[in-house]
């Protein structure tokens, strides 16, 4: 796994972090070696960087580090007050509607050891997702026994709110659960992707994060290439295959 870096100055550093990489060393994986955090500060010659928000394992794309604990917590804050702007694209299940809000409330997903200590009875937390549609296929195969095809679309979604594994769960609660989650997720569609298209990942990217510059004062927007590996599926969807198409 190699980190691309996207973005740095005297305050912040994003990399585009991939599917399958840790951003921090964690109790789901005590044997893994590799992180998005010391591999981003080899990667700017050994400085110590500052996590200001967080991506899931299987999820790829933008990374925000800070490089100083002053920058950190205002960028902590930003994201806790919602004054960062963040997009993603999702491969789903279904043809999703063109365009729409999903308001499900959600309730809080404990860890067995790092929540241990915490109240399971939580009422569920406001949560709320966006969404646009941005392509569709319906391909000749039944993967499931219910239908002769099977429909698939491409979705960019805004997340107003940072709960856990917020943009999976909504997408499972619309009944159009994102391609490769093995937790969230629709299993027979998961193995088609793998066996029939070679996709063997959780098909959600971190494409864009918008927000002021902490210290500078100026607009920010970092984004994410998809890369040749998330283009050549598209193309094989028949979708554009070029960065700028999205």
């Amino acid at each position: 796994m190699r980190l691309e870096l996207l973005y740095q100055d005297d305050w912040l550093v994003a990399v585009n972090k991939p599917s399958g990489l840790l951003v921090h060393r964690s109790w789901l994986d005590k044997h893994e070696t590799r992180f998005a955090m010391q591999m981003t500060r080899d990667l700017i010659g050994g400085r110590h960087v500052y996590p200001v928000h967080r991506l899931d394992r299987p999820t790829s794309g933008v990374l925000l580090f800070a490089l100083d604990p002053q920058t950190a917590r205002t960028l902590t804050e930003a994201f806790a007050n919602r004054q960062v702007h963040k997009e993603y694209l999702a491969l789903v299940r279904g043809w999703v509607p063109e365009q729409g809000l999903i308001d499900y409330p959600l309730k809080e997903q404990l860890d067995k050891i790092a929540d241990a200590f915490s109240s399971p009875d939580k009422p569920a937390q406001d949560a709320v997702t966006s969404y646009r549609r941005l392509q569709r296929v319906e391909l000749p195969h039944a993967v499931s026994k219910k239908h002769p095809t099977s429909r698939y679309s491409l979705v960019r979604l805004h997340p107003h709110t940072g709960r856990k594994h917020q943009l999976r769960r909504h997408l499972d609660h619309i009944f159009h659960p994102i391609i490769g989650d093995t937790t969230h997720g629709d299993g027979r569609h998961n193995r088609f992707f793998k066996q029939e298209l070679g996709s063997d990942r959780l098909l959600l990217i971190s494409r864009n994060l918008s927000f002021t510059h902490p210290v500078l004062k100026v607009p920010m927007r970092i984004q994410a290439p998809l890369g040749r590996e998330v283009l050549a599926l598209f193309e094989r969807l028949g979708w554009p295959a070029s960065e700028s198409d999205y």
